[in-house]
């Protein structure tokens, strides 16, 4: 299996997703579906998710990737504070699952802090294939151009962009290292439904990918 056939995060592929609406629904996507109007992949980047802005007094996991894993978040700010604190949740999710992956494990603390539901369940499953495929990865993912929508006070949608263009799938025994080159499918389309808990914690419960999708590919 290759990094790209394989990508990091792509869990939610299987379920269904509120696309950026309040009520819209849809299963798995095409490459050319979803497409998001106004992409912008220019601006400074951070090496870790957000701070949650919103969080209150919620004991969140400390998730630490190691050293040759990166997770770069670009412009991921609105300057609204509740799209903000759902941004920032979102990026922490995506990091969660990156952290399963490279551990190895299933039922670390990140992924049941920022998975419920639907995604949950597929993320473990997720994760659980790069077990049985005896794989982890190394490098940099960069998330870029995400957009947020804010249902209510506690439901929203946001899409991002991922680049795997530098993340390379590695052998767990043999630490050997498949740079395949890049393709489009190192670009990944995400749409996803948060739900925000008492904590004020906006947890991901659903949504799509579309690998190769041309809003995303540079």
């Amino acid at each position: 299996m290759k990094r790209r056939s394989l990508p990091v995060a792509t869990a939610l592929a299987a379920t269904a997703a509120l696309l950026l609406t309040a009520c819209g629904g849809g299963g798995e996507a095409s490459k050319d579906s979803d497409k998001i109007a106004g992409a912008d992949t220019e601006g400074s980047a951070s090496a870790t998710a957000p701070d949650t802005t919103e969080s209150g007094s919620a004991d969140r996991p400390t998730i630490t990737l190691p050293g040759d894993v990166k997770d770069v978040f670009e412009k991921w700010e609105t300057g609204d504070a509740t799209k903000d604190a759902a941004l920032a949740d979102t990026a922490h999710a995506q990091t969660a699952i990156n952290d399963a992956i490279v551990q190895g494990k299933t039922d670390t603390a990140g992924l049941t802090y920022y998975y419920e539901g639907k995604a949950l369940t597929t993320s473990v499953k997720w994760v659980q294939k790069w077990l049985d495929a005896g794989i982890t990865y190394t490098g940099t993912t960069r998330y870029f151009d995400p957009k947020v929508e804010l249902f209510d006070t506690k439901s929203a949608g946001v899409s991002f962009c991922a680049d795997e263009t530098k993340a390379f799938n590695k052998e767990r025994k043999t630490g050997k290292v498949d740079k395949s080159p890049a393709t489009n499918d190192s670009y990944v389309l995400y749409n996803t439904r948060l739900e925000k808990n008492d904590k004020g914690v906006w947890r991901t419960t659903d949504g799509t990918s579309v690998r190769g999708s041309e809003t995303c590919v540079q």
